[in-house]
């Protein structure tokens, strides 16, 4: 990071400005401050997803990795009742994501580990990653899921940002695979989580039930509905708009929503509970997306 002025800093790759944070991103007292204005008594503390960084060789990705997941935990060690670890992992190896994830879950006591959509252009539902997903479930590790320099950047036409125009589709990309390629099936215990909703999945849902139902090949690949899958998925409730989120719990139930802030960055929501009571929620399902299901995500 290069200094910008005394409450952001700029991240920098490859000699550019990737991205100016607010100081909340590396403040506890300042991240503890927001917290209490959105109302939030506890939070999730994971890496910023350009961090993940899985274009890097292997052995420089388990040194970031590595290092990323230290600074989450001194983080959490100066409040520890207020924060809880998602950590990094090296995904562009298998077996070296795994040995991360064994130490962020018995070392450092994470609930589990954030990962992008996809890695290198390769969807987190193909096979390759099957033996770190069974790795997660075997050992109870939470996994979020967040987009990542997402398909479809060279489409988007004027100024608006990739976060807003690409990762809602770049994420139910992620979902979709994990169903169509059999890992959310054979995997049936795995806690995971996608942000922003599921991006476009709760539309593109009927979709591949359609197609399940219309394409016998489609149906010998599964055992269950797409559905079957997608609705024991978590995702968060980072969808701005009351209707949306409606839309969201009517698509994947009430049980399986929490909140999301996307804090401290500008797409994030600074009033993720707020926007949750616009929604018209009544009182049990309100407790649950805001405490009970993250806490069952987490494995708290």
């Amino acid at each position: 990071m290069a200094e910008a002025h005394a409450c952001h800093r700029h991240v920098m790759i490859s000699g550019k400005v990737y991205r100016t944070v607010a100081d909340g991103g590396w403040s506890v007292p300042r991240r503890i401050e927001a917290m209490g204005a959105m109302r939030v008594a506890r939070q999730v503390l994971s890496p910023m997803p350009e961090l993940l960084s899985y274009w890097l060789p292997l052995e420089d990705g388990r040194a970031l990795t590595r290092y990323l997941n230290e600074q989450i935990a001194e983080m959490i060690a100066l409040a520890p009742a207020r924060f809880v670890g998602l950590g990094a992992v090296p995904l562009q190896n298998a077996d070296s994501a795994i040995r991360e994830l064994e130490h962020v879950m018995k070392n450092l006591a994470f609930s589990g580990v954030e990962i992008a959509s996809h890695v290198n252009g390769v969807s987190i539902g193909d096979a390759r990653f099957e033996p770190f997903f069974a790795a997660a479930e075997g050992i109870g590790a939470a996994i979020f899921v967040h987009a990542l320099r997402p398909a479809g950047q060279d489409r988007i036409v004027g100024a608006f940002p990739e976060q807003a125009v690409c990762f809602p589709g770049d994420i139910a990309l992620a979902a979709a695979s994990m169903i169509t390629g059999g890992i959310a099936a054979r995997h049936p215990k795995l806690r995971i989580a996608f942000s922003h909703g599921g991006g476009a999945l709760p539309v593109l849902l009927p979709r591949l039930v359609r197609a399940w139902n219309a394409f016998p090949k489609a149906k010998e690949s599964l055992a269950e509905s797409p559905e079957v899958y997608a609705k024991r998925f978590f995702y968060d409730a980072l969808v701005f708009d009351p209707k949306a989120t409606r839309f969201v719990i009517d698509s994947f139930g009430s049980s399986q929503v929490c909140v999301g802030s996307d804090y401290p960055f500008t797409m994030g929501d600074g009033d993720p509970v707020g926007t949750l009571e616009k929604a018209g929620l009544d009182a049990a399902v309100l407790s649950a997306i805001t405490s009970t299901n993250a806490r069952r995500f987490l494995g708290i």
